[in-house]
């Protein structure tokens, strides 16, 4: 299997002009790229994606403007179209950084992006006005006029009604600020509590991000996976490689510093490293990278459409984007799953 090979051809976008070129040199490759016709719908919005979105967690914090935009370039490349950031990142400026390469390139039209709302230190929290402050900001900070999929955070807004939330939601929609709802750190019987809203008039929750892994199963894969597939709810979780864990490069206590370090010695036990060889074992048999076969687990269950992956370098790209090309057997699907019980 070889879906996606590290060669591809460049945007036509970013092609320079060739000038006293000898003619025995080789002929660039311009137009789209391998993965251009690969889409999924979003359960049942009007939109489309990529079954993988790049996450931008990492840009303005880890990744530099320069590098981050080099792999912006990559997911292009290869045809991915789904761009996921969120107004708390880097307190705004992984907003900036999709912003500047959107307007640098072009390609708004052709990229579908979603923005986790919540979370901005300016603007914290689902109330009214900070949400309608929130998402003015986003639009601001990424020079578009809409978001295609806002997802409404909970992480640190329990309290305001979600009555209240929805009503100015429908406000944002009305004036075309937003496309589609989504939610994250919602409660199973929140989700319940909005789709009678919904029937009541109140604009619908469609897509649904949660931290889902072979790592980190239990939280989803309970109440909130059944209240998921009762409602139809698009599934593009985040935390798709668990902070680089199941990538297969961290095996040790010692592998990393810093607040990353921290999360991926918590990972380093008894299961973590069973988990750890069953994708070795899978990952042989498919010659194909660890993340990707982590990605292809996610893509295989029920209610996900596209897993949200961050990647700090376009080599990370290169290896992510090879999931969307792994089909594994359900041999191989049950002994992955049996590791992670």
């Amino acid at each position: 299997m070889r879906f996606f090979g590290v060669s591809t051809g460049t945007d036509v976008s970013r092609a320079q002009p060739v000038i006293d070129v000898h003619p025995s040199a080789p002929i660039p490759v311009v137009g789209p790229g391998v993965g251009a016709n690969l889409r999924v719908p979003i359960g049942e919005t009007v939109h489309s994606a990529f079954p993988l979105m790049l996450g931008a967690a990492e840009f303005g914090w880890n990744v530099d403007l320069e590098s981050s935009h080099d792999i912006l370039d990559r997911y292009a490349e290869f045809g991915g179209n789904a761009i996921h950031t969120a107004d708390g990142y880097s307190g705004g400026r992984s907003e900036h950084i999709i912003g500047q390469w959107l307007r640098s390139r072009g390609l708004r039209d052709r990229m579908l992006l979603s923005v986790r709302i919540g979370t901005h230190a300016d603007h914290p929290g689902l109330g009214a006005v900070n949400l309608v402050r929130a998402v003015e900001g986003s639009l601001t900070r990424l020079g578009v006029e809409q978001i295609d999929i806002m997802y409404l955070d909970a992480t640190l807004d329990q309290a305001t009604n979600l009555e209240d939330t929805l009503a100015t939601v429908d406000w944002l929609r009305e004036s075309g600020k937003i496309a589609t709802v989504g939610a994250f750190g919602l409660a199973p019987e929140q989700l319940v509590e909005a789709r009678i809203l919904a029937s009541a008039g109140y604009p619908r929750i469609e897509v649904l991000d949660e931290p889902y892994n072979l790592v980190r199963r239990q939280q989803y894969e309970g109440d909130l996976r059944l209240v998921a597939g009762a409602q139809n709810l698009a599934l593009t979780p985040s935390h798709a490689l668990e902070h680089g864990f199941l990538s297969g490069l961290y095996r040790n206590k010692q592998a990393s510093a810093g607040v990353r370090g921290e999360q991926l010695r918590a990972l380093v036990n008894r299961r973590g490293i069973k988990i750890l060889k069953a994708l070795d074992t899978v990952a042989a048999e498919l010659d194909a990278p660890i993340a990707a076969v982590s990605v292809a687990w996610l893509l295989a269950q029920r209610t996900v459409v596209a897993p949200i992956v961050n990647a700090f370098a376009i080599a990370h790209v290169d290896e992510l984007m090879q999931a969307a090309g792994i089909s594994l057997s359900r041999t191989q699907l049950t002994d992955l799953a049996r590791a992670s019980d």
